[in-house]
């Protein structure tokens, strides 16, 4: 890297050099007295030129964040800074779904005591994995005569992990299937809730013996609990489809925004309750997270999250049923915009192996609000679409009549009544044929 000449060195030196030259020929004093300040700049310029130029070290506070919070970017100019530099520039270059400050995303500070540090602040606006490019550092040394363009560091990655709600479900999951969690069986067996209090039998614990009843009654008694139980929680993400124009965090959500923020709310939930929870992206043949439990693996669900828009190839119901194999005591919530026939007939096909199935709507309400007209006719869009929601209605109500409750994403709650009604059915008394 060498240090070039400005264009105000440029244009000091082709002026001053006509103005002495006609001053010297032409014998004209005037012309010299124009021509020697210049003149004088212009070698002022050039005495002063650097010989080296600064080396720069660049970091980022945080390269994960929530939708929503913000980091700072840091340009610092390491130590042995040549003295003859006089300012140092860097511009970032503007990456979508992030805000600035400053907005410009540009900054510029006066070399002093040989240290530079140079901050933008960036606010990360909606979910996702996205790449801040190499920023453009120009350095220039006094009077703005010489330059240099200094090679930074590379492109630093940056995660963004969905914005998490804050949701809440009720206590109610039908079928529990392990003996690990929080939720409370309709067995007895070992556990947090008290189930009564009864006569000791062979192969109770000790320490369960209620020694008030028994020194009451002369008979050992235990108390008995609820066994605590974790079940098989399946979180479909249908990728298929984009539906609806997102605007970050602050703005309207598209379907994909929907469906990737409530499924890290509802991972959060039941891996929080002792569950375990699996991630299924029907949009890749590989994409999804095997079921496990506990913080890391809440992590590893978000980092598929932040994926979720690299879509891939689709697939139709037969290749969902064969590659994505779902335990028939699970409960499997799809969120999906349930657009795709495909979806539906996969929805189908879980409710017959056994399954208890919820759909979570997550078409956005104002979506005919939103097509470009110029990709459609603006006079038979609304007709056809409106045509197109009458039929889903009646496939959402064939779903209905098989036990498939459908519901709109609206946070916390949006889960309580239908786990209910799940939770009851379940716990039933099945008639026998």
């Amino acid at each position: 890297m060498s240090w070039l000449p400005t264009h105000a060195q440029v244009r000091v030196v082709a002026v001053a050099a006509p103005l002495l030259l006609i001053a010297v020929l032409a014998r004209r004093p005037d012309m010299a007295v124009l021509g020697l300040p210049l003149a004088f700049v212009a070698a002022w310029g050039r005495y002063f030129r650097p010989r080296e130029a600064p080396v720069l070290e660049t970091e980022l506070d945080a390269d994960v964040l929530f939708e929503g919070q913000a980091t700072t970017y840091r340009l610092k100019v390491a130590e042995g800074l040549d003295p003859d530099v006089d300012l140092v520039v860097m511009a970032l270059v503007r990456t979508p779904w992030f805000r600035y400050d400053p907005p410009q995303a540009a900054v510029a500070s006066s070399v002093t005591e040989g240290s530079v540090t140079l901050e933008v602040g960036l606010r990360s606006e909606r979910w996702g994995l996205r790449q801040l490019e190499r920023p453009n550092v120009i350095a220039t040394s006094v009077l703005g005569a010489y330059r240099v363009q200094v090679a930074s560091a590379g492109a630093q990655a940056v995660s963004t992990l969905p914005l998490r709600d804050g949701f809440e479900a009720v206590d109610a999951v039908p079928r529990p299937a392990g003996l690990v969690g929080l939720h409370r069986s309709r067995r007895p067996g070992e556990g947090t809730e008290v189930a009564g209090v009864r006569p000791f039998r062979t192969g109770d614990r000790l320490r369960r013996i209620n020694w008030k009843v028994s020194a009451r009654t002369r008979e050992l008694h235990v108390t008995s609990t609820w066994s605590d139980r974790d079940t098989e929680v399946v979180i479909l993400l249908d990728t298929g489809a984009e539906v609806g124009i997102s605007e970050g965090i602050d703005g309207r959500s598209s379907s994909l925004d929907t469906a990737v923020r409530a499924a890290a709310s509802i991972a959060e939930h039941y891996l929080r309750h002792g569950d375990r929870v699996r991630l299924i992206d029907t949009g890749t043949t590989v994409g999804g997270v095997r079921a496990g439990s506990g913080r890391s693996h809440l992590r590893r669900i978000l980092d598929v999250l932040v994926h979720a828009d690299r879509r891939g190839r689709q697939q139709d119901e037969n290749q969902l049923a064969r590659r994505h194999r779902i335990r028939s005591d699970s409960l499997v919530i799809v969120l999906s915009p349930l657009l795709r026939k495909e979806m539906l007939g996969y929805i189908v096909t879980l409710v017959h192996s056994g399954c208890t199935v919820i759909a979570v709507d997550t078409l956005p309400p104002d979506v005919s609000d939103v097509i470009d007209p110029e990709e459609h006719d603006s006079k038979a869009w609304p007709l056809a679409w409106r045509i197109r929601l009458l039929e889903r209605r009646a496939e959402l109500d064939r779903l209905g009549d098989l036990g498939v409750p459908t519901v709109g994403w609206r946070g916390a709650g949006t889960l309580d009544e239908v786990l209910r009604d799940a939770a009851r059915v379940a716990s039933a008394p099945r008639m026998r044929s």
